[in-house]
């Protein structure tokens, strides 16, 4: 394991990482980076499972061939240079081919994740102006309902049955075109993705990734996620959303190293079969889907214990009592991992990285990027006061983010980008994660994190989930609610919401404790699985409001 302060970040491709980060690199191409350069014959890229138990893998040669081909279809239908090619498609080879034959001629590739309905997905499309919109038979339905949807393909039958008139038949074009095409070199700050914000504060962004972000993408796989010639790899995480494609997907295969797709819902059953069929030893996922494997209990515990060497955590704070129970039930290291899609993951426990580990922080910075933690005034502040956390954009020469499509930020203040998320610098330069800057909660004089109380509550058996919110209240400002999802062993009365709130009140502090307890069935998420916290904050708003006519 390398020292923290000495970690260096090496560019693999035969360039600086000077001129990569100061945006004059020249004739680079992110499908040559991802796929050609490591086609070799017979080196895997692609282990699939399908939920039908159907598997197969595919090479690095094999998405270079296709890649070819759909590259030349594209080039047909007038796609250039710059433009966007969206792809709504499952995690299957045919997503990688679209993403690098999109990569291959210079344009460049928009997720839109499959779960998404006809309006969030007519939303990016025009936001995006995509210049061809690829999907498959299931998904395709949704299109229809789409305004002035661009040009569609769609992978259906080898013979094109199931296509519907109009659309292109995804099979019948590989076959109809060559597999040779050059490929189009650009600058390091020449865009290669069109992301759209998750929307956990409001609604999506577009932004666009340039391709020197690759550079911090290859990083972060190596030095956060450890990611090791000899790991069998799987980010559990769908290519749709920012996780999914930046370190699911360029991130390892940038390092020419296999990676894993399940197609098939989330589960305790398919997530022991993939683990154990394919030998995963580095697993990487959200704290929601955690979660929902450590409900599984001992039968979790039992089928995959001593297969894992080390998971990795990302998409919201990782509670502290996930982190215990994979130490003691799996016997393996789960780290902290904190990122946005402006920004990839700046803050980190490092797998790969030899530091201090502070149990319940998102870790230290990741190399090339200087984080630190600000006051109302943009003021850098010391250990041990909550302020917002901030990207020194002078000094971090791995940070790609420019700002958002068509929409002015007020993110950049001076030399630094506000994250929004309000954190607290520890005394050995850690930093831990209070919550989104709206979540924080004032009572009675004092401000509570509500990640705290959300951490504490979790902690119970009897709870699987938990959202904590500010009510308001006259006499304190803002009272502490919480909302809880039960263990299906539990029943939702009285005497279980005191045990919380005494367990709370224990771990924490008198103000700290959740005054109310409200029991659902379920917390309202964004579509990659994200709280929405400023959901139940709205409704407790809303409710105080009416009753105050």
């Amino acid at each position: 394991m390398r020292d923290y302060s000495t970690a260096i970040h090496p560019f693999h491709y035969q360039q600086t990482v000077d001129a990569a980060l100061a945006g004059n690199l020249q004739g680079l191409n992110a499908c040559v980076e991802c796929c050609d350069r490591h086609a070799l014959p017979g080196r895997i890229a692609l282990f699939w499972e399908g939920k039908d138990g159907r598997s197969a893998t595919c090479t690095f040669s094999d998405l270079q061939d296709q890649a070819a081909r759909f590259a030349n279809f594209l080039l047909a239908q007038g796609v250039k240079r710059g433009d966007k090619v969206a792809g709504l498609l499952p995690r299957t080879a045919e997503l990688l081919v679209v993403v690098f034959a999109t990569w291959r001629i210079g344009a460049v590739y928009q997720p839109l994740f499959t779960a998404f309905g006809p309006k969030a997905i007519e939303h990016r499309l025009s936001s995006s102006g995509a210049a061809l919109v690829v999907t498959d038979a299931v998904n395709r339905p949704k299109l229809s309902e789409v305004a002035d949807c661009p040009t569609i393909v769609t992978v259906a039958g080898i013979k094109g049955e199931g296509i519907v008139r109009g659309d292109f038949s995804f099979w019948a074009e590989l076959a109809n075109h060559s597999n040779v095409c050059e490929p189009v070199l650009l600058g390091g700050d020449d865009p290669f993705l069109m992301m759209f914000t998750s929307g956990t504060t409001g609604p999506s962004k577009a932004l666009s990734v340039p391709l020197k972000a690759i550079v911090a993408f290859h990083s972060y796989t190596r030095d956060a996620v450890d990611l090791r010639p000899e790991d069998a790899f799987w980010n559990v995480a769908d290519p749709g959303w920012a996780y999914g494609i930046y370190f699911g997907v360029t991130g390892p295969l940038s390092m020419g190293h296999p990676i894993t797709f399940y197609d098939g819902p989330f589960t305790l059953e398919s997530t022991c079969r993939v683990i154990n069929k394919y030998g995963i030893t580095n697993l990487t996922g959200s704290p929601t889907a955690y979660r929902l494997l450590i409900a599984g209990g001992e039968q979790f515990a039992r089928s995959i214990k001593g297969r894992l060497r080390i998971v990795s955590s990302a998409g919201e704070p990782l509670n502290p009592e996930v982190i215990r129970w994979f130490a003691d039930n799996l016997g393996v290291t789960i780290h902290d991992h904190y990122g946005q899609t402006e920004l990839g993951m700046v803050l980190c426990n490092h797998h790969g990285l030899d530091h201090p580990v502070h149990v319940g922080s998102a870790g230290f910075a990741s190399p090339g990027h200087r984080i630190v933690v600000l006051d109302d005034n943009h003021q850098e502040l010391p250990a041990g006061q909550p302020g917002i956390l901030a990207i020194d954009r002078d000094q971090s020469p791995m940070c790609w983010f420019a700002g958002y499509e068509g929409v002015k930020t007020k993110a950049f203040v001076g030399p630094y980008y506000l994250s929004g998320d309000t954190v607290e610098l520890n005394p050995d330069g850690s930093i831990s994660f209070v919550g989104r800057s709206d979540d924080v909660i004032t009572t009675s004089g004092y401000r509570v994190g509500p990640f705290d109380v959300e951490s504490a509550l979790i902690e119970h058996p009897a709870v699987v989930e938990a959202a904590v919110v500010g009510k308001p209240c006259p006499e304190r400002t803002e009272l502490v609610k919480a909302f809880v999802v039960l263990s299906p062993q539990y029943r939702a009365e009285p005497a279980l919401a005191e045990e919380l709130r005494q367990h709370v009140r224990k771990r924490l502090a008198a103000h700290a404790y959740p005054r109310e307890i409200e029991f659902v069935s379920e917390l309202p998420k964004t579509p990659s699985g994200k709280l929405q916290r400023f959901i139940l904050r709205n409704q407790e708003i809303a409710k105080a409001q009416a009753a105050a006519v």
